[in-house]
């Protein structure tokens, strides 16, 4: 066995799950196959190619998992390594951990949501790395956050939910949003799913004269300025398939969103960080549509490493 270890990695969204063999950016093997309607189907064409890349490249130290959720994240209760209360019905209360458990026995695995394991990957290569306090979020088939607090990723009762905050609907703005549990939550009203919804056009086909985009930036915006007074970031890192803006393009809806950002703050937070035009402060990700699948790979590397010096204290990843 070669002396680098090898790591495998799955990034499990709602569309589609990535899943790779390496050990970072500059040594990655993925394929990307379809989520589906339910796991059954979908997770076992992932298995057969993570073995054959075993029998390729050599036996996987550990695997890191990174998926779309809510999920359980904590060991001691009956919900870890599920997913359970999704949109996605079929997914109800799948039990992804257990899954690759069986099928990869004698393994650490490193366990947490996908867009944690997007802001690990811009943590540990991308535009996070020096940084220790920080938010990543990624706009797409779903809306969600993933929270680097001291250098650690964030937890706590479950795991962040920012896709679901609540925003004041803007003046004239009937449209009910497509959340099955609240509606017009932030992903209710700007995911890419709710994009397609509300105007009948996929969001990478949508005009850039749109009105659909200012509605969009400026929901946007409230949200990550609720975030900025919540969290105090320095920095957000603004990823997913919906920031590209179709044909708006993204660098056009970044500027609204920084520009929404700063009115929603109304000059009360007074430091360099947001003054200007945020373009220093709210940034896509470096790693693009690496980041999940690199904070995959990450996820197992701390797993493996935990395994092989465990401590007491429980860790951002559990890896049992």
């Amino acid at each position: 066995m070669n002396d680098i270890p090898l790591f495998g990695g799955i990034e499990a969204g709602g569309t589609k799950i990535v899943c790779a063999s390496g050990t970072g950016p500059e040594d990655i093997h993925r394929a990307e196959f379809p989520s589906g309607s339910a796991p059954d189907g979908a997770l076992a064409p992932v298995i057969g190619w993570l073995r054959c890349e075993e029998e390729r490249r050599g036996r996987f130290r550990a695997l890191g998992i990174g998926s779309f959720g809510p999920v359980g994240l904590d060991p001691h209760s009956p919900s870890y390594g599920r997913i359970t209360t999704t949109p996605k019905e079929g997914w109800r209360n799948a039990d992804i951990l257990g899954t690759f458990r069986r099928a990869f026995p004698g393994i650490p695995i490193g366990f947490d949501t996908d867009v944690n394991a997007a802001a690990m990957g811009e943590h540990r290569w991308g535009a996070g790395r020096s940084l220790g306090d920080f938010v990543y979020i990624t706009m797409g088939t779903g809306i969600g956050a993933g929270v680097m607090a001291g250098g650690k990723l964030l937890h706590g009762l479950v795991h962040p939910e920012a896709g679901h905050l609540r925003i004041p609907r803007l003046p004239g703005d009937t449209f009910p949003g497509i959340c099955p549990f609240h509606g017009d939550c932030w992903e209710g009203l700007c995911s890419g799913p709710a994009i397609l919804k509300r105007t009948g056009i996929p969001a990478e086909d949508l005009p850039g004269n749109h009105e659909a985009w200012p509605l969009t930036a400026r929901y946007t915006a409230i949200a990550l300025a609720d975030l900025v007074c919540a969290l105090s970031p320095r920095r957000i890192i603004l990823g997913g398939s919906v920031p590209r803006a179709g044909l708006l393009g993204r660098d056009r809806f970044l500027a609204m969103v920084r520009n929404g950002v700063r009115e929603a703050l109304g000059g009360y937070i007074s430091v360099p960080e947001l003054s200007g035009d945020l373009s220093g402060y709210i940034i896509p990700p470096l790693l693009e549509e690496n980041a999940g699948i690199c904070g995959a790979l990450a996820l197992a590397e701390t797993a493996w490493e935990e395994d092989r010096h465990p401590t007491d204290s429980r860790n951002d990843v559990s890896s049992r």
